[in-house]
């Protein structure tokens, strides 16, 4: 019997042919060399010399002997039996006639190519499965499949499915044990007591302090602040916060903390004291970089969108309120001038100007009392002199100190923050203002004035030079925190978003490791003098050609000003024969529910549901799992509540199932590790070959409005009016498969978190190109996005307002010679190089986010010297991107069809995410990754489940000998969706589908409400 980690068809596939064996698998485990022949035509039968080929091969490929050689599937005998020229491999049929035969074949074979028993290597078998669990959070059935793989890999035999899979559950077990037990050995008597207190429910509560730690903050006010740092204080009070994890596998230790995290207290008290200690210990030391990144993250959302964005749009009002009375009182001083003005020609030639009758002509329009009054009033609404234009707003921002007065004594009290030499005098200042906050008079000895800068100090210092105005110097240094933390210059080591990055970024023997196999991976030079003389040959040849072509080019031009003006493409009509086979091709995609459409993707790949594993690491023992998961997928997809999809008499459907599977089997990470099989299937699929290589890529954003209260959604009136709202970030291959995503506050610039979307993918080939729309363009990401051996192409607007950079001064490039203005600085990206290379290869080997790096890279919008090398060598490949988008019509054409492509995807998000208007009612972020990682997998289901069916429509229609033009197939798109219902009606049952597959419809027959596609 098998352990019951495996299911029956599992268990039957072990050592076995479960389905046709790919040609790159015959080629590289059924190919017979010299000495396969050589041992294989000393057999005097046909039948035996395919039999010893047979049981040899299947030895190679599945590890083991088969005594039933009719398993073997046709392509592989058809494969061998041409290579030993046979010509009827129906004679393997009586290989079997004589069983000594079987058994003396597969002793000479194992004799001859050195197989080995089991018993053998089951020590070294032992030890890699230890190293696999104990650094990896693999699953049983995935430590199971790992092991057959490793013997096969090492010419070993595969013993019984039995002995296999218990040697995987005891290793198991006992490594996950000796993990438990020495995260237990680290914490004292008092932190443990600590640790069991969370999981108590005190009298008169309805949750644990565990359950009221993990909420975060929700609302954006300085009462939530004070809140948000009492969780910090609470947390960092259990006494965990010298306990070092750094010994321990990260993944193991993040798998613990998100059960602890979101598994029930009542589950978790179940458990025996070690596996409950430990699940505890590494929440808790989670839980408290958690704690201290959501506090700064209201901080942050605070300071941008409750004081400085409503100071400054205070001020606009305040001076569009003053503009009328500024008007009238210069009106009246306009007036008063003009007579002067007036007067003076008049006496050029005498003493002096007669003053009685000067006035006695300007009362005549304006009385000298109002005359006093408008000049009084100027001085009142006009600024002071000296003042610059940040005062009016900064003297709002004063009036808000009650929004800060009560959580500005606990900030740097309860989180421990670190500081650069940029921002070491900003981080004292800040540390001393809890003293000065209780005092009623300040004196100037006693601040730090060197940062009383600008306007501030008219502000700070408003009457007495020597006394301190309060609430100013607050924020005068708040203001200065809050900068210098966003660029990374103050820091919090404890928190995971708001932590150094320089501290992560490669070093010592760690750098030195590293840097020969990511260089060679990256194809960067250890030196940089080849790769600029290379790429200035380069340069130099792209402008010589797109000038010169400029003659017949006819879509560019030079002004006068040396700038370049591109006229914008023109649509290319689609021809009939593309309208009508798109036409066709809809109509013939067969009608479904979208539930249905789920369960059928996940009947084409096992490996879909067996990604969905418990939180706890535990096996599911659950019937039907499968339905379960679908209508959860269906409910998250499409923004619904558990109403639609409840039935009571169907027990994979009951809201108590469905909320259990929904807690434990559904997070982000399952969803990764289910879109991998979908990933691949896509790109295994004929017609999504014909729409490219996977090669390409597009990054692009999702707005979502977010009308709950939450820290992690921010304004802008052109995507929410005047709501907030979140973006998904997600990344579409060229085959129309959904690769990365990710979910940001707000709608920040995509280029920030680009380099971290490509490093998040799910599967399939990495892309080599990657096309944004136009607002996703800077020097330092051109730079970064090649260093790190992708090719980045934005789509471009406003060209005129792109600069041309050359690296020779003296070349002569024609009619873009004035538009080539700018130089490369060659000499500091050499100066820099070797930080250059730290910084790119801590990005690509995971050690730092991309994020945190482009911002320690800016100061203030300004790049650093560091930042602005990276810039140059951003500047090399964008002139060459946008040369190159110059002279090419088709290269244009084909970024423009890329980010139309992710547009159509995110018109089908749109239309899938129906429920609740669209909006996402998330207050935290793990609920927005985990709603919109689930409407991604759907989303890949779609896209598969339309290019499998809309491939076998093609194939009919050519076999009806209708003219199916290739030309036209590469157009057609694999987001259709007016055969797919997702409103109303939801049906859990696979209708009967003889040959695995629905029926095509007529295409003759068009479709209620038909689209265009």
């Amino acid at each position: 019997m098998p352990v019951e980690f495996l299911t029956d068809e599992q268990a039957a596939r072990y050592g076995r042919y479960a389905s046709p064996v790919p040609r790159a698998d015959l080629d590289r485990y059924f190919f017979l060399d010299d000495a396969d022949r050589a041992l294989i035509e000393s057999k005097r039968r046909e039948a035996n010399r395919l039999g010893y080929a047979v049981q040899l091969c299947t030895a190679r490929y599945l590890g083991t002997f088969l005594t039933d050689l009719s398993q073997v599937p046709e392509e592989a005998v058809v494969y061998l039996a041409e290579q030993l020229d046979i010509t009827d491999p129906a004679c393997l049929a009586d290989y079997p006639s004589r069983e000594q035969t079987r058994h003396d074949h597969a002793e000479e074979i194992r004799r001859e190519y050195g197989f080995t028993e089991f018993s053998e290597h089951r020590p070294d078998l032992e030890e890699w499965l230890r190293a696999q669990v104990w650094t990896t959070t693999d699953g049983p059935k995935a430590l199971f499949d790992g092991a057959s793989a490793w013997l096969r890999g090492r010419g070993v035999l595969l013993p019984g499915v039995s002995t296999l899979a218990r040697l995987v559950s005891q290793v198991r077990d006992e490594v996950t044990g000796q993990l438990w037990q020495a995260l237990c050995e680290l914490i004292t008597p008092a932190q443990r007591a600590n640790l069991e207190a969370l999981l108590v429910v005190g009298e008169g509560q309805r949750s644990s302090l565990l359950d009221q730690l993990r909420k975060g903050p929700t609302r954006r006010s300085g009462q939530e602040m004070v809140r948000a740092l009492d969780r910090v204080s609470e947390v960092f009070g259990l006494g965990l916060g010298q306990v070092d994890l750094s010994a321990f596998p990260v993944r193991r230790i993040t798998e613990m903390a998100r059960y602890g995290l979101s598994g029930k207290a009542t589950l978790l008290r179940r458990h025996g004291s070690e596996r409950r200690l430990a699940t505890l210990v590494a929440t808790v030391v989670q839980l408290q970089a958690r704690t201290v990144d959501d506090a700064l993250e209201l901080l942050d959302l605070l300071m941008t969108t409750r004081l400085l964005a409503q100071a400054e749009r205070e001020s606009v009002k305040e001076k569009v309120r003053r503009l009328p009375r500024l008007s009238a009182e210069s009106a009246k001083l306009a007036a008063a001038v003009n007579v002067l003005l007036e007067a003076a020609p008049a006496r050029e030639e005498a003493e002096g100007v007669n003053l009685a009758q000067v006035w006695e002509r300007i009362e005549r329009v304006v009385p000298r009392g109002e005359l006093a009054a408008a000049l009084r009033a100027l001085e009142e609404l006009l600024p002071a002199p000296g003042s610059d234009d940040d005062e009016a707003w900064r003297a709002e921002l004063v009036n808000r100190y009650a929004s800060v007065r009560g959580f500005l004594p606990m900030l740097c009290e309860v989180i421990d923050f670190g500081a650069t030499v940029e921002g070491a005098a900003v981080l004292e200042a800040m540390r001393s203002l809890p003293e000065l906050i209780g005092r009623k008079k300040i004196r100037a000895r006693e601040v730090d004035t060197d940062l009383i800068t600008g306007s501030w100090h008219r502000l700070v210092f408003p009457e007495d030079p020597d006394v301190v105005h309060k609430a100013a110097y607050v924020f005068c240094v708040l203001e200065q925190f809050h900068r210098h933390l966003k660029r990374r210059d103050i820091f919090a080591p404890a928190s995971a978003r708001w932590a150094d990055p320089r501290s992560k970024l490669l070093s010592g023997t760690a750098w030195e490791q590293a840097k020969p196999q990511a260089l060679a991976a990256l194809g960067l030079p250890e030196r940089p003098e080849e790769l600029l003389a290379e790429q200035a040959r380069l340069l130099d040849a792209t402008y010589r050609q797109v000038s010169g072509r400029m003659r017949v080019n006819d879509a560019v031009t030079v002004d006068e000003r040396g700038r370049v003006h591109l006229r914008n493409l023109t649509a290319i009509k689609d021809p009939p024969s593309l309208v009508d086979l798109r036409k066709r091709v809809v109509r013939m995609l067969p009608r479904v529910d979208l539930p249905e459409l789920i369960l059928e993707v996940m009947s084409w790949h096992p490996a879909f549901m067996d990604a969905f594993t418990s939180v706890s690491g535990s096996e599911s023992r659950l019937a039907d799992l499968h339905v379960t998961v679908a209508a959860l997928l269906v409910c998250r997809a499409c923004n619904l509540d558990y109403t639609p999809i409840v039935k009571n008499g169907v027990t994979a459907l009951t809201r108590d199932r469905l909320s259990h599977v929904d807690q434990n089997y559904l997070r982000p990470d399952t969803y990764s590790a289910a879109n991998v099989p979908l990933i691949e299937g896509q790109a295994d699929n004929a017609l999504a070959r014909v729409w490219g290589g996977g090669r390409v890529a597009s990054v692009d954003g999702m707005r979502f409005v977010v009308p709950v209260n939450t820290i992690h959604a921010r304004p802008n009136r052109r995507y929410f009016g005047r709501r907030k709202g979140s973006t998904w970030l997600n990344m579409v291959n060229d085959q129309a498969a959904g690769l990365a995503s990710r979910v940001v506050a707000g709608t920040p610039r995509d280029t920030l978190h680009l380099l971290d979307v490509l490093y998040n993918q799910d599967g399939g080939l990495a892309p080599d190109i990657i096309v944004t729309d136009e607002g996703s363009y800077s020097d330092l990401i051109f730079g970064l996005v090649h260093l790190l051996g992708r090719q980045y192409r934005p789509q471009l607007a406003d060209v005129p307002d792109h600069r041309l950079w050359r690296i020779d001064r003296t070349a002569d490039y024609g009619p873009l010679d004035t538009a080539a203005r700018s130089r490369i600085d060659t000499d500091k990206i050499r100066r820099h190089w070797d930080d250059i290379l730290r910084v790119v290869v801590s990005i690509h080997t995971g050690a730092v986010r991309a994020y945190d790096v482009i911002r320690m890279l800016s100061r203030d919008g300004n790049p650093t010297p560091l930042g602005q090398a990276i810039a140059h060598v951003g500047r090399l490949f964008k002139t060459l991107h946008v040369l190159t988008y110059l002279d090419d019509e088709a290269y244009r054409r084909s970024i423009k069809s890329q980010t139309t492509l992710q547009e159509s995807r995110h018109a089908l998000g749109r239309h899938i995410f129906h429920g609740k208007r669209g909006e996402l009612r998330q207050r935290y972020i793990e609920g927005m990754e985990d709603q919109l990682g689930a409407l991604g997998l759907v989303l890949n289901c779609i896209t598969l489940w339309n290019t499998v069916y809309m491939d076998a429509a093609l194939d009919q229609l050519r076999a009806e000998g209708y003219p199916v033009r290739e030309e036209d197939v590469v157009h057609l798109s694999a987001f259709a969706r007016s055969h797919i219902n997702v409103h109303g009606h939801y049906s859990f049952l696979l209708p009967d589908m003889p040959g695995g597959r629905r029926a095509l419809r007529d295409p003759d027959q068009p479709l209620e409400g038909e689209e265009e596609v």
